[in-house]
């Protein structure tokens, strides 16, 4: 994975259709498929893209499908089958709830992933929030915090060069068992979600990134500026890629209500809202278009990579 660049932003796309949370899926996708999903990964490859992104759930109850709806590709599956129909755009996980599974399954999955995309995956993890989905798998949902942090201990070494990993937690204990096809990348980028307390403090001391959830512009220079103080604390040097999501975007002038909180205008005009995030020590937003059909959608990624991006 790049350094993160202090002069220019990266922006990335969480993708449609995979995830239909009603918080922000369109009505359109309700309809939409893996066609749909083909042509807007490569829409945002062609555009300059840094990545694109599928959720992770194993299965939504009853009491959460109204909001959340049961719609939930699984991101393994996804990414690896749009690996195959793009090029250099990497590929995240936003996020893998890596604690539902053994750390050697996930190795398994997403180190055959890194390899048969020929280095491309950012590895996204999180903790976790649906408690009905844990006791499912049979894994203890108020030990879920501690659980991701050996997890992700154990997915370094998983994931790492040795074809013969070793790991002795207090969970998971694994040695002499190998596993190939190795990653193509010498370090698979771990990027941890989350904006509670422990979840920057999991970023700051496991992390090569982190991926806010929700966080207002106005909270995450606090946010950044405790990341980097745990950071410094543990004499932790290396780089960190510090992420945002932005409001809804819409670039031009739409002729449709796309809400107040969606910025839209003039490509200039979006930039210099978006370069804040850079001034605030931001290094890569994740970008969402409101739209209408998956055609609008194309159209609006095309137009912030040619008009807006370059003004990063």
């Amino acid at each position: 994975m790049p350094v993160p660049s202090e002069e220019r932003l990266s922006y990335g796309i969480q993708l449609p259709v995979q995830s239909q949370s009603t918080i922000y899926a369109e009505p359109w996708e309700a309809a939409a498929g893996p066609d749909d999903l083909v042509e807007i990964a490569r829409a945002a490859d062609r555009a300059g893209f840094a990545y694109v992104a599928s959720c992770d759930h194993v299965a939504i109850p009853r009491r959460l499908a109204g909001a959340m709806s049961t719609v939930w590709y699984d991101p393994v599956a996804t990414l690896a089958f749009l690996a195959g129909v793009t090029e250099r755009v990497r590929l995240l996980s936003h996020v893998a709830i890596v604690g539902l599974r053994h750390p050697l399954v996930t190795a398994k999955q997403y180190a055959t992933l890194d390899h048969l995309s020929g280095g491309r995956l950012v590895l996204g993890v999180g903790a976790g929030h649906v408690r009905e989905e844990f006791e499912a798998v049979g894994v203890d949902f108020e030990r879920r915090g501690a659980v991701l942090d050996e997890t992700i201990d154990a997915l370094r070494a998983a994931l790492g060069s040795d074809e013969f990993p070793v790991h002795h937690g207090k969970t998971y204990d694994f040695e002499g068992l190998g596993q190939r096809p190795r990653p193509a990348q010498e370090r698979v980028p771990v990027w941890v979600g989350g904006s509670s307390p422990a979840a920057v403090r999991r970023a700051a001391l496991r992390g090569d990134g982190w991926l806010p959830q929700g966080d207002p512009r106005d909270r995450l220079p606090g946010q950044i500026a405790r990341l980097k103080a745990l950071r410094a604390e543990a004499g932790i040097e290396d780089p960190v890629t510090i992420g945002a999501i932005a409001e809804p975007l819409y670039v031009g002038q739409p002729g449709w209500d796309v809400g107040r909180r969606t910025l839209h205008g003039a490509p200039e005009a979006l930039a210099e809202s978006l370069r804040a995030y850079r001034a605030i020590g931001v290094h890569q937003i994740q970008v969402r278009f409101r739209s209408r059909s998956r055609t609008e959608l194309i159209d609006q990624i095309a137009a912030f990579g040619a008009d807006v991006a370059p003004h990063l």
